[in-house]
C-alpha cells in the first residue's frame, strides 16, 4: 500500500466532514494530510490526526494550532527540526532525520474518528511504519496513535500497553516510545509539560546515538 493518497475517500464521514469544512473555510486545505519530512528518518513521530485549525487548515501536520508548538520548539532543541516554530507549508523549516505523521490523515469531527477509520487509514501508517530503519525511534503520542502502531504491527496492545516515557520492543528492528499527546489540554493542565516531553526527546537521542 502506498504512503499517503492525496485522493482518499475510503471513510464517508470523513470525506463528507471536510466538505462541509471546505465550504465553511475555503482557504483551508482541507484533504487528507500528507506526512512531513525525509522517508527514511531515523524518528517517525505518529499524532492522531488533524486538527481544524492546523493541518486541516495549512496541509502540514502539528502546523497551525497548540499541539504544534511544544512538538517543534522541541524537535529544534534536539537538531530534528531547522526552526523552533511551524507556520504554514511554504515557511522554509526543513526536519533533520525525522518524519511526522498522523494516525488518521483526514481530520475528524470532535477529534475522534471512530475505530473503523482509524482500520481503513492503517494501511498507510503499516506503509511509513516499514520504511523506518533498524535501530530507529516511532514515537506515539497518546493511547489512540499508540494503538495504532500496534495494530500496524500486528502486535496487541494487551502486551504493550501505553504509559507516558515507556519504551517497547516490537520486534520490528526499532523501538516504540509513548508520550503523552502535546495537545493544548495535556499542555496547559500539566499533563504533560516542557520537561517531560524534553527528557522523551533526551531518551530518544540516546537511542539514537547508541544504534
Amino acid at each position: 500500500m502506498a504512503v499517503f493518497d492525496p485522493d482518499c475517500r475510503a471513510c464517508p464521514r470523513l470525506a463528507a466532514h471536510l466538505r462541509e469544512v471546505r465550504r465553511r473555510h475555503p482557504d483551508y486545505h482541507a484533504r487528507p494530510v500528507a506526512p512531513f519530512g525525509p522517508r527514511r528518518a531515523r524518528l517517525l513521530v505518529v499524532g492522531l490526526a488533524p486538527g481544524l485549525h492546523g493541518a486541516n487548515a495549512t496541509g502540514r501536520p502539528f502546523t497551525g494550532d497548540h499541539a504544534g508548538i511544544l512538538l517543534y520548539e522541541t524537535l529544534h532543541r534536539f537538531g530534528f527540526a531547522s526552526r523552533p516554530e511551524s507556520r504554514h507549508r511554504r515557511d522554509g523549516l526543513v526536519l533533520r532525520d525525522c518524519r511526522i505523521t498522523n494516525a488518521v490523515k483526514c481530520l475528524p469531527p470532535a477529534n475522534r474518528p471512530t475505530p473503523a477509520e482509524v482500520a481503513r487509514c492503517n494501511g498507510y501508517l503499516a506503509a511509513e511504519l516499514a520504511a523506518v530503519p533498524e535501530g530507529g525511534v516511532v514515537l506515539a503520542l497518546g493511547t489512540l496513535a499508540h494503538g495504532a502502531v500496534l495494530r500496524a504491527l500486528g502486535r496487541r496492545q494487551a502486551d504493550h500497553p501505553f504509559a507516558h516515557g515507556r519504551r517497547h520492543r516490537p520486534g520490528t528492528g526499532w523501538t516504540l516510545l509513548d508520550s503523552y499527546h502535546c495537545s493544548r489540554y495535556n499542555t496547559q493542565t500539566g499533563r504533560l509539560t516542557p520537561a517531560m516531553f524534553r527528557r522523551v526527546f533526551q531518551r530518544i537521542a540516546r537511542l539514537l546515538e547508541a544504534a
